[in-house]
């Protein structure tokens, strides 16, 4: 019998499951607000699958998988597609659910005889696939140009690190030491079904063996653990903080990093995070609370009149720069689809005046980490390069690069810098 419309079966990872109209209907929707709206696809998933509480672990997984997917290989799967899309480029539904399709395709999906896949051929799909993989730009799905960018300034090794971004993200916890061992941790959470490796790219990171929604879990409410990713625990380690000293998180955000300072610090001594959003910076303050954290002070950026309040105080200072987010497009692939030549411009500026109006926050003597998630060398090296260049009482005293290519994570950026006696 012929099925029409969102009725269908479809076969998913080889176990047959009923799609209802409203999982189609909530990738199409999904995709609307991302590409039309310009929100970011985290969000609009997190807010999807919270306002239909019904949905089943698989239903949300389906949702998940297939927009991370469509958002990630968005370029490709319209290039394969090939059709002149009706909503002034923007596509309608049936365009959406045909893209789909193709994705489904690709991942060896049976699908149903429906009216919106009566077109698609997977033998053509695969050909059409095949015929672009000398075509970088399409094949690995990036706009042309941060391809030419990218390739311009890391040369040939854009080709492996575009490859290694394009991957599904692993989900990795941050053990908290100030509740808990890796050890114990590692056997809790395999008594409730989670199993977990190792890395060596952090003692304190767990890499999930399965993927999973843990912010509901016991152990995760306790403050056993954070989500964060392992190169990105690899920054907070690399500022060399000591228990009882003074240290500034400039650019805090929610306090991933400052969270990770504290435990380094066991609990002792002084952290001041900084943020120009009240939001987030409340935000800390619940994470803070549910880690056992209590050195962490928050205040609000404003302009230069925190700046100055804090001059010469900080035996450690972190730079956690706002950057184009290039090395973390593994688990935000719709960023390069929201990044523009003059967006880079305006952040590269950025990065500059932070470490500028910054870094008189440090004691003579004392030292400061620069950190960004991205891989471009105009974000990082050359920053830095051109920070030292024009303050001789500042020296560079190790840098590191965390590839996602040869790490296998996400990509990061640290340089660890002192401030000499004038």
């Amino acid at each position: 019998m012929k099925v029409t419309g969102f009725q269908f079966l479809t076969t998913i990872m080889t176990n047959i499951i009923k799609l209802y109209p409203t999982l189609v209907k909530g990738v199409v929707a999904s995709l609307r607000e991302i590409f039309q709206e310009g929100r970011y696809a985290d969000k609009v998933i997190q807010t999807k699958l919270k306002s239909n509480p019904k949905w089943g672990s698989r239903d949300r997984a389906f949702i998940a998988e297939n927009v991370y997917d469509m958002v990630r290989w968005w370029r490709l799967f319209r290039k394969i597609d090939g059709r002149r899309w009706e909503n002034e480029g923007k596509g309608s539904d049936s365009d959406l659910v045909r893209l789909l399709g193709i994705n489904l395709i690709l991942k060896n999906h049976e699908l149903p005889d429906w009216e919106e896949f009566k077109e698609l051929s997977k033998k053509s799909i695969f050909q059409q696939k095949q015929k672009l993989e000398t075509e970088r730009k399409i094949f690995q799905s990036i706009p042309d140009w941060l391809d030419e960018m990218a390739h311009k300034e890391i040369g040939d090794r854009w080709d492996k690190e575009i490859k290694a971004l394009n991957q599904t993200a692993e989900v990795v916890l941050r053990v908290n030491t100030l509740k808990t061992t890796k050890r114990d941790l590692k056997r809790l959470l395999l008594k409730e079904g989670w199993d977990t490796t190792n890395t060596p790219l952090s003692p304190t990171a767990l890499v999930l063996k399965r993927r999973g929604n843990l912010f509901s879990n016991t152990l995760f409410k306790k403050g056993m653990f954070e989500i964060q990713d392992a190169g990105s625990q690899c920054i907070a380690p690399f500022l060399q903080v000591e228990p009882g000293m003074r240290v500034v998180d400039a650019c805090a955000g929610v306090g991933g990093k400052s969270l990770h300072l504290a435990a380094l610090m066991q609990n002792k001594g002084s952290i001041i995070s900084l943020d120009p959003k009240p939001r987030k910076l409340s935000e800390l303050k619940k994470r803070a609370r549910r880690n056992g954290v209590d050195i962490i002070q928050t205040q609000t950026i404003e302009a230069n009149k925190t700046i100055k309040q804090l001059r010469n105080s900080a035996d450690r200072l972190l730079l956690d720069a706002p950057c184009s987010g290039l090395g973390v497009l593994r688990r935000n692939p719709d960023t390069k689809w929201k990044l523009s030549p003059e967006f880079m411009e305006k952040v590269k500026a950025i990065q500059s005046r932070i470490l500028e109006n910054y870094s008189p926050i440090l004691v003579p003597g004392g030292q400061m980490v620069y950190a960004t998630c991205s891989i471009l060398p105009s974000e990082n090296e050359w920053q830095v390069e051109q920070f030292l260049a024009k303050h001789k009482n500042f020296a560079l005293i190790e840098e590191r690069k965390i590839s996602p290519s040869n790490d296998g994570f996400d990509g990061y950026y640290m340089a660890r810098i002192v401030m000499n006696d004038e």
